[in-house]
């Protein structure tokens, strides 16, 4: 965490630290470095949160070699430091201004200082990458001899590449006694390669962030990290793979950081198919176009309609709404899409289906319309909303609060469902389609019910009510499914 949250504009609240540490250690993770306890008051705070958790995992404190990084942190009540050295002659000379001897005395010095008040002591050389690689053992053994339990080696400005960092920890893992651990940055893409080859060479422990946030081009990813272990080399780590996905969107959410789509393992598109040759193969065998399962890290296969959809994505598609069509009916659906495609629409499940009724001539009608949807909000009021609609034709009113006016109007709409169907929201974005302050804008959703995940959009100049319009049609979608009436109880 404390790495990850170095991500520019990034902090994350004491509540925010303690969630995401009990996922992390409900992911199996050793030790959750929860931050740098010297940083301020509230860093403070949020470590003495995470330590009052009792989780299994260990828990960190990074600390500089200096006597108050550590004091802190002992008040803290952490179970270790993450004692960091600058190594490199260029951060010994430009940033410290000291020469190599007395760095490594500091060091020593600050090791014996930890270990004195009970502390397990990882001692880490930091930008080691462009240190002299003997200076780095030397430090490192002194600091042993002082009482270090563990090592780092830490690449700093990701310069490493996969041989080079091999070479080093053979070098390493047979030039110290004590457990040496990789630490890599991702400013050349090569952050999860040079973890993977640390480990083959005999690295006991990897630093990793969750979807690789870190400051600049991020840190190595522990989903990769993982993932590539097992698949790859066949190596079991203590990670509870399945529970990868949903720690990503926590993480994800909570310090507002977006996943990219192409992001592998954890983006939008990673198990995402559009491609009408891919599906077929995947009809087949999913394995033809699918290295693991989405299964195997918490997620579900999803099929995306555009331009390049054939008729084997609109099939399996259809199947999912528990569609059939024939032949020339696949072919007339299969053409209405790639025609929204081609216009540059993202072809959502209410696309779909609003297509497949027209083909089909199933037209069927929507179970929940609304009447009437009003917000109030201010500076100094609680942003509130009030919904009526209709469900199978019963009036429902219904009204919620949020953080803001689209947050109460969808919380209304939830609790105004809340007898009928229990809906999540998984996702939400916003993109202007015109310029000005009378913009037209897109609202795009992801929601879920009972596994089910469908996307629903709503448009126009109002994104409250845009909001409202994707919202209640995903709501349609979700509920469809449900044959008879189902009545919601008359409000008193």
């Amino acid at each position: 965490m404390r790495d990850g949250e170095q991500t520019p504009g990034v902090s994350l609240e004491p509540e925010k630290k303690v969630w995401i540490a009990r996922n992390l250690d409900a992911l199996g993770v050793d030790v959750i470095e929860a931050g740098s306890a010297i940083t301020s008051q509230g860093e403070r705070d949020g470590i003495r949160a995470v330590v009052r958790e009792g989780l299994k995992a260990e828990i960190c404190s990074f600390a500089r070699i200096v006597k108050s990084d550590i004091d802190y942190a002992i008040d803290c009540d952490v179970d270790s430091v993450h004692l960091v050295v600058p190594i490199s002659d260029l951060h010994i000379t430009q940033k410290l201004k000291k020469d190599r001897e007395k760095v490594k005395r500091t060091a020593v010095d600050m090791v014996e200082y930890a270990k004195k008040h009970g502390l397990i002591v990882e001692l880490s050389g930091e930008d080691a990458s462009r240190a002299d690689l003997d200076y780095v053992l030397d430090v490192y053994r002194a600091g042993v001899e002082a009482g270090a339990d563990r090592l780092c080696f830490c690449d700093t400005v990701g310069v490493l590449n996969p041989e080079r960092t091999y070479d080093i920890f053979r070098k390493l893992v047979t030039g110290v006694k004590a457990p040496v651990s990789i630490h890599c940055h991702d400013d050349f893409g090569l952050a999860t390669a040079n973890t993977v080859a640390a480990l083959r060479a005999g690295a006991s422990q990897a630093h990793v962030t969750m979807n690789g946030v870190g400051e600049r081009a991020g840190n190595t990813s522990l989903e990769e990290v993982a993932i590539v272990l097992k698949s790859l080399y066949g190596v079991n780590t203590r990670i509870v793979l399945e529970n990868l996905y949903p720690a990503s969107r926590l993480v994800s959410r909570l310090m507002g950081i977006p996943v990219a789509p192409n992001k592998s393992l954890v983006g939008d598109n990673a198990f995402m198919h559009e491609s009408g040759i891919h599906v077929h193969g995947l009809m087949a065998n999913a394995a033809t176009y699918e290295p693991i399962t989405p299964e195997t890290i918490g997620r579900k296969r999803q099929i995306m309609l555009g331009k390049h959809a054939g008729r084997s994505t609109v099939e399996l598609a259809l199947q999912g709404f528990g569609l059939s069509a024939t032949g020339p009916q696949l072919d007339e659906i299969t053409k209405r899409v790639k025609s929204l495609g081609d216009m540059g629409k993202h072809v959502t499940d209410v696309d779909l289906m609003s297509i497949a009724d027209s083909v089909l001539g199933n037209h069927t009608v929507a179970r929940i319309k609304l009447i009437d949807c009003t917000i109030l909000s201010g500076n100094h009021a609680t942003p509130t909303s009030s919904v009526k609609l209709t469900i199978d034709g019963q009036e429902v009113v219904e009204s919620g609060v949020g953080v803001g006016p689209v947050d109460a109007a969808l919380n209304a709409l939830r609790r105004s469902i809340s007898g009928v169907a229990d809906v999540k929201l998984d996702d939400y974005r916003v993109e202007a389609i015109t310029g000005g302050t009378d913009a037209l804008v897109e609202v795009w959703v992801k929601m879920s019910r009972d596994g089910r995940v469908i996307s629903a959009r709503g448009a126009g100049p109002d994104i409250i009510m845009a909001s409202v319009q994707a919202f209640i049609d995903g709501m349609n979608r979700l509920i469809e499914e449900k044959n008879g009436i189902v009545k919601k109880a008359a409000e008193p």
